[in-house]
C-alpha cells in the first residue's frame, strides 16, 4: 500500500490504462452489437423479400394443388443444401395430419424441413428454429396464405436459411474489429505512458533537487520548470531564502549578545582581580559560570539554527586533519601520538562544517586532557549515519557514570581543567542534527566517544 499511495506515475498509468481497456471494450461492445443488429435486421428482411416472392409466384390449379408460376428469383434456391430453402406445406383439416413438403426449393434436394405444428393467423409471420440438412441449425419464418377463391386450401409458406449466413459475417467482422481496437488500445496505452513519462519527468528533476538540497549539495533550486511546476519551485526558493536570512540575523544577533554580555563579565572579573578577597572569589566563580553559560547556549543556538537550514554539508575528513593538527601542537610536550587511522575522502557530514569542528573539538581535546599516551580516530558508515570513534588510552569512565557526564557542568574529575560543558554540548549539538553520543569502552582501555552524525552524498 505504501508504494501505491506514493507513486504517482503508477497511479497514473494504471488509471489512464484502465480507462483506456473500459472505453476501448465499451467501444468494441457497441460496434460489435450495431453490426449484428444490422446484419440481423437484414437477414430477416431477406427472408421476408423471399417469402414474399414465393406468395406472389403461389398459384393453385382447379383441383386446388399449390404450384409456382415462376422460380424464385436467388439462385441459391436451385444449388442442393445452398442454406436457402423454401417449402409449402398444407394446413391440416379436422385434426388429421397433412402432409409436409407438399412444394419446395430444389435447395432442399430430398431433405424436408420438419417444422414444428403452428397455425400463425393470416397475414401473420411467425419465426421458428429448426434443424436443417446435414445438421444444420436453421432460422426460418412461415406465414399462412388462403386462396380467395378456395380459402379451405390454406398453405403455410415456409422460407429458411442457414444460420451460419448471420454467424460467419458477423465473426468475420468482429476478428477485425478486435484487431483494430487492439491497435487502437495498444496505441493509446503508448501515447498514455509517453505522456505520463514526459510530463512527470520535471517532478523528477525536482525530486533529485530536493535530495541533493537535504544532501548538502545546493542551497537552492536551480533551472527552469514548466509553468505548472515552476511556481511551486519559486515559492520554495524564497522560503530557502527566507530563513537562511533569518539564521544569519539569529547568529548575528546572537553573538551581539554574547560580546554585550561577557565585555561587562570582562570588567567584573578584571575588577575582582585587583582586589581579592572573599566577594571577588564569589564574583569570580559566579562569572565563570555565566561564561560558561553563554558559551553553551550561543553554541546551541546556533546548530539549532544550522540544522533546520537544508544544503548544509562539509567533508569531515579535512575538518578532522586540521583539529589533529591543532591537538598536536596543544599537546606537544606530552608527545601524544594523535592519528587518524581511518577516514576515507568521500564521508560527508549534512551539516555545517563550523558545528562538526565544535562537535569533533570537544571530543578530540577531552580524549587528549585524559590520554596517557594515544589517541586514535576512525570514520565510518552505518546506512544514512556516519559513526565517528574518538579513543584514547587513558583510565575511562565507569559504566554507571557515563549518562552522568553527559549533562552540563557534570566533570569526571575536578581536578582536571575544564569547564564541564564539552560533553554536554557535543550531545546536544548531535541530538539536534538527529544524532547521538555514545560512551563506551575503548579497545585501546580507555574511553570511547561514538558520535553518531547524518550522513551525505560526496
Amino acid at each position: 500500500m505504501k508504494g501505491w499511495r506514493g507513486s504517482l506515475r503508477l497511479r497514473l498509468l494504471l488509471g489512464t490504462l484502465a480507462w483506456i481497456v473500459v472505453t476501448v471494450g465499451v467501444a468494441g461492445w457497441g460496434l460489435s452489437t450495431l453490426f449484428r443488429d444490422h446484419l440481423s435486421r437484414q437477414f430477416h428482411a431477406e427472408l421476408r423479400m423471399h417469402l414474399n416472392q414465393l406468395a406472389a409466384h403461389l398459384s393453385f390449379d382447379e383441383a386446388g394443388r399449390p404450384g409456382l408460376d415462376a422460380a424464385l428469383s436467388d439462385p441459391r434456391l436451385a444449388r442442393p443444401y445452398s442454406g436457402l430453402y423454401w417449402q409449402v406445406d398444407p394446413l391440416p383439416v379436422s385434426g388429421q395430419t397433412a402432409p409436409l413438403g407438399l412444394l419446395r426449393s430444389r435447395s432442399l434436394w430430398d431433405f424436408v424441413l420438419h417444422v414444428p405444428p403452428d397455425t400463425p393467423v393470416d397475414g401473420e409471420i411467425h419465426e421458428h428454429r429448426l434443424s436443417g440438412p446435414n445438421g444444420t441449425e436453421l432460422r426460418m419464418i412461415e406465414q399462412v396464405l388462403r386462396p380467395d377463391d378456395q380459402p379451405e386450401q390454406a398453405v403455410r409458406l415456409i422460407v429458411a436459411a442457414d444460420d451460419k449466413l448471420l454467424s460467419e459475417p458477423i465473426a468475420r467482422f468482429t476478428g477485425p474489429l478486435l484487431l483494430a481496437l487492439g491497435l487502437l488500445a495498444a496505441g493509446l496505452a503508448m501515447a498514455a505512458i509517453v505522456q505520463v513519462v514526459v510530463g512527470l519527468r520535471p517532478l523528477n528533476r525536482l525530486r533529485d533537487q530536493l535530495a541533493d538540497l537535504r544532501d548538502g549539495r545546493q542551497a537552492t533550486l536551480p533551472g527552469d520548470f514548466p509553468s505548472e511546476v515552476q511556481p511551486l519551485v519559486d515559492e520554495l526558493n524564497t522560503v530557502l531564502a527566507r530563513n537562511l536570512a533569518f539564521v544569519e540575523r539569529a547568529r548575528s544577533q546572537a553573538g551581539n549578545l554574547a560580546h554585550a554580555i561577557k565585555t561587562p563579565l570582562a570588567v567584573m572579573a578584571n575588577a575582582a582581580d585587583a582586589q581579592p578577597g572573599p566577594l571577588a572569589e564569589v564574583v569570580a566563580a559566579q562569572i565563570a559560570l555565566a561564561r560558561q553559560q553563554v558559551d553553551y547556549h550561543l553554541a546551541s543556538a546556533r546548530a539549532a539554527a544550522a540544522a533546520q537550514l537544508p544544503g548544509q554539508s562539509c567533508l569531515l575528513r579535512p575538518a578532522i586533519e586540521g583539529l589533529l593538527r591543532v591537538m598536536n601542537r596543544l599537546h606537544v610536550e606530552r608527545g601524544l601520538q594523535i592519528e587518524l587511522s581511518d577516514c576515507p575522502e568521500q564521508r560527508v557530514f549534512r551539516g555545517e562544517a563550523q558545528d562538526a569542528q565544535e562537535m569533533l573539538g570537544n571530543l578530540l581535546d577531552n580524549a587528549c586532557k585524559w590520554a596517557r599516551t594515544q589517541v586514535a580516530v576512525g570514520v565510518g558508515q552505518v546506512g544514512n549515519e556516519l559513526r565517528i570513534d574518538i579513543d584514547d588510552d587513558g583510565p575511562g569512565i565507569a559504566a554507571d557514570q557515563q549518562q552522568r557526564v553527559l549533562q552540563r557542568g557534570v566533570r569526571g574529575d575536578e581536578q582536571v581543567p575544564g569547564s564541564g560543558l564539552g560533553l554536554a554540548i557535543v550531545d546536544d549539538l548531535a541530538r539536534l542534527y538527529g544524532g547521538r553520543l555514545e560512551l563506551l569502552a575503548a579497545p585501546l582501555g580507555g574511553l570511547r566517544a561514538r558520535l553518531w552524525l547524518p550522513a551525505g552524498s560526496a
